[in-house]
């Protein structure tokens, strides 16, 4: 393992190769490396008894790397380029700093640079990028956006309809990434299995025929449910954000609006070329609708069948108080859109005709 490919910075600048300061061969069952402490003495200390038998794949190795850095307060950043060790790779990485709260980190294969104690605008940036990659890879949720559209391809209807995804998603993610989410084992096929029937069900209304005051209430519903497969998917990210939880929440939903944007953006004109050049709209629209909830149909059969091997959930006292929680902001919510629906109506109501002479 040559020790110049790994890249640890002191703000922006690389720090040298570093120093081999010591190794031991260990048991897996030695557990030195619980405190850095520990570690050091760990190292120091004495080795393991040459007439020991110890099979390869039994041992590990121990190694002490020193660099010479400039203070210990500045900011440090690691790439550790340890995915070429094997074709699946875990790292686990303790950070601790002179001053403030120890950060523990996991990830797997390449994570690219990592920044240990990221600074908020760091954060932000790499959230952004990851909720605008995630809404681009995701073939559930980009079958949902076309279900959405197909119809409604003008922006006076799409600003309604897009919002509340956006408001309902958001407000589920945050709600998430707080701990105030179910946390059964049950749950996150349940979500699964939900969107495949928004899926569904778009599609269906699809093709029976929907309008945009309909349209942006269900939106919004399923949104909420969207907002939960949101935060399941930034779980494992979230170690990298550093003491800036909300800023980075707030950033991956913004990666998720540009990713949706950018669908929206080569969708829009894309069907309304099919449209006009291709197929009738009503029939093309049927024809889209139908394929889309045959894939939904297959994904929520698949998701079903997973889910049905949980057994039944047998609630407590803790999961009962927040299904409450969770019902009453619902009713909520449901309140707020019903005004909401109210208020669109009289906007959009034509007036009386004036009596002209």
């Amino acid at each position: 393992m040559d020790l110049r490919q790994r890249e640890l910075y002191q703000g922006d600048e690389r720090l040298g190769p570093p120093r081999f300061a010591g190794a031991r061969v260990s048991l897996e069952s030695d557990r030195s490396f619980a405190s850095y402490e520990q570690a050091l003495a760990h190292l120091a200390g004495k080795r393991l008894p040459d007439k020991l038998e110890l099979y390869w794949e039994q041992g590990l190795l121990d190694a002490l790397f020193e660099y010479s850095i400039a203070s210990d307060r500045a900011a440090f950043s690691i790439r550790p380029r340890l995915e070429r060790l094997g074709m699946r790779t875990t790292v686990s990485l303790r950070f601790l700093p002179a001053e403030g709260v120890i950060r523990a980190f996991e990830f797997h294969g390449d994570p690219g640079l990592v920044r240990l104690d990221p600074r908020w605008h760091q954060a932000a940036l790499r959230f952004v990028e990851t909720g605008f990659l995630h809404i681009l890879e995701g073939t559930d949720h980009l079958l949902f956006l076309l279900c959405l559209v197909v119809p409604f391809r003008r922006l006076g209807q799409l600003v309604w309809i897009v919002t509340s995804f956006t408001v309902a998603h958001s407000i589920t993610l945050i709600a998430s990434a707080y701990g105030l989410g179910p946390s059964a084992l049950w749950f996150p096929p349940a979500i699964e299995m939900l969107i495949a029937i928004s899926i569904l069900y778009m599609a269906i209304e699809n093709v029976l025929g929907s309008s945009v005051r309909r349209r942006w209430i269900v939106t919004f519903g399923f949104g909420l449910v969207h907002g939960f497969a949101f935060s399941y998917a930034l779980r494992e990210s979230l170690q990298f954000a550093g003491s800036h939880l909300l800023t980075s929440l707030v950033a991956f939903n913004i990666g998720i609006e540009l990713g949706q944007l950018l669908v929206l953006v080569l969708l829009i004109p894309a069907l309304d070329l099919v449209f006009r050049f291709a197929v009738a709209e009503r029939i093309g629209t049927i024809i889209l609708s139908l394929i889309v909830g045959h894939t939904a149909w297959h994904w929520m059969s698949e998701r079903a069948e997973r889910l049905s091997r949980f057994p039944w959930p047998s609630p407590d006292a803790a999961q009962l108080a927040s299904a409450v929680r969770w019902l009453m902001l619902a009713l909520i919510l449901a309140g707020l859109a019903w005004l909401a629906r109210g208020a669109l109506r009289k906007r959009i109501r034509p007036g009386p005709p004036k009596m002209t002479e």
